[in-house]
């Protein structure tokens, strides 16, 4: 998932350094690492089971309002006016028509009721079929579990995505060997009971897979099981940290019978198309907008894997290391992304680690408006909001109950209410 540059390793050398995870995750996924190529893994245990609370209705709010921020228009991937948020099955509103994106018509969200939900955008997309979902901004498991300290998650974040419960690991412990879906089956329900985005992360990885050299078989099979029982899943990490960061030790079983350097991931797409129909399917790596050569690297796998037939939709920039990136030079990158790739960008794992209130507000003050606006960038998925129990020290949004002045800024921001409200 994630990796940071020199500047922030000495953050992380007061939390670990090489294999462990944050407090409540068990055996997080890849720690350690630098700014280079290579020096990536780290497996580890497979995180507890929890039972996160479910249900409940999520307030209203818009978004965004006019509090400072730079919101997207109607009909250039954003949203238009009304009230609704971007989610999944709103009751008001509508979607597809009007508020459709720039990229290919990857339906954005229309004008709705006050407090109405916009739903999932109806016209499809111009990258192999997949539905589309407004432009969001979510959050993650904390642990294995979902609201916190009696706050509930769907009042402040629209989208979710399993920190460590999706990986294939984490479900199977070898290939061959029965699924364990629990934790999974209550992380989805409650985005189906709450109507938010549920985001799968993540098929193919080359650290938390099962024990063993699974086959093609049995990597279909994950996918496969995966999509028939969670057929709502909104967008899906099909391969995480494509080499040099992280090889899979399966690619030669995965991709056989495929052509190019890279048939393993071309297949890994093809099979998620195959069985997860109409979902957003994503590349996802970290430092490719950080650092210009891993930021060129990647885009070179997209060009060949699209040239070989996957089926990509998006790409996903996990975005670990911006802390101490200018809002021009994080404007420059995401335009050579969206350019060099001709795709939508995810911005998948987002997170600033500061000890200082002012200091992380205004690092979130620079940048969170340059993802607002960028019509390219399609979601926000911030990695973590409770304090001490993010996987990066000081990256927090919350402590305890209290909002951090980060958070009381962005949920005005996006018309959200703040905490513990």
């Amino acid at each position: 998932m994630r990796s940071f540059a020199f500047a922030q390793l000495a953050l992380m050398a007061a939390v670990c350094l090489f294999g462990c995870g944050t407090a409540d995750d068990g055996a997080n996924d890849d720690l350690g690492g630098s700014p280079s190529f290579g020096g990536r893994g780290g497996t580890g245990g497979l995180p507890a089971a929890g039972s996160p609370a479910a249900g409940g209705v999520l307030s209203s709010g818009g978004f965004p309002t006019s509090t400072g921020g730079v919101p997207p228009t109607a009909g250039a991937g954003g949203m238009a006016t009304g009230g609704s948020r971007p989610g999944v099955g709103g009751s008001a509103g509508t979607s597809g028509a009007g508020g459709a994106r720039a990229m290919g018509g990857a339906g954005g969200v229309s004008a709705g009721g006050a407090g109405g939900r916009g739903g999932v955008g109806g016209g499809g997309s111009s990258w192999g079929g997949a539905a589309s979902v407004g432009k969001f901004v979510g959050n993650i498991t904390t642990g294995n579990g979902i609201d916190s300290g009696g706050m509930k998650y769907s009042k402040y974040w629209d989208q979710i995505t399993p920190e460590n419960a999706g990986k294939w690991g984490a479900v199977q412990q070898t290939p061959s060997s029965a699924f364990n879906w629990s934790t999974l089956d209550a992380i989805y329900a409650y985005t189906e009971t709450n109507h938010i985005i549920f985001k799968q992360h993540t098929f193919v990885w080359g650290s938390q897979q099962p024990n063993g050299t699974p086959t093609l078989a049995q990597v279909e099979n994950w996918m496969k099981s995966f999509c028939e029982r969670y057929p709502n899943t909104k967008l899906i990490d099909v391969v995480n940290e494509p080499p040099p960061h992280t090889t899979p030790n399966y690619t030669a079983n995965l991709g056989a019978g495929e052509s190019g350097q890279w048939g393993w991931i071309t297949k890994a797409f093809k099979l998620a198309r195959q069985h997860c129909g109409s979902a957003i399917l994503i590349l996802n790596d970290y430092n490719n907008i950080e650092y210009g050569d891993q930021e060129n690297h990647f885009i070179d796998i997209v060009k060949q894997i699209k040239a070989a037939g996957a089926p990509i939709d998006a790409v996903g920039a996990q975005s670990h290391a911006l802390r101490t990136m200018s809002a021009s030079q994080l404007q420059t990158n995401l335009n050579t992304m969206a350019t060099g790739t001709g795709l939508p960008i995810y911005i998948t794992e987002y997170d600033i680690g500061e000890a200082n209130d002012a200091t992380q507000l205004a690092t979130y003050q620079a940048q969170f408006p340059i993802f607002q606006k960028t019509e390219a960038v399609h979601g926000i998925t911030i990695w973590g909001w409770i304090d001490g129990r993010t996987w990066v020290a000081n990256t927090g949004l919350v402590k305890g109950t209290q909002p951090r002045s980060a958070m009381t800024w962005l949920m005005g921001q996006l018309g959200r209410p703040v905490p513990p409200n």
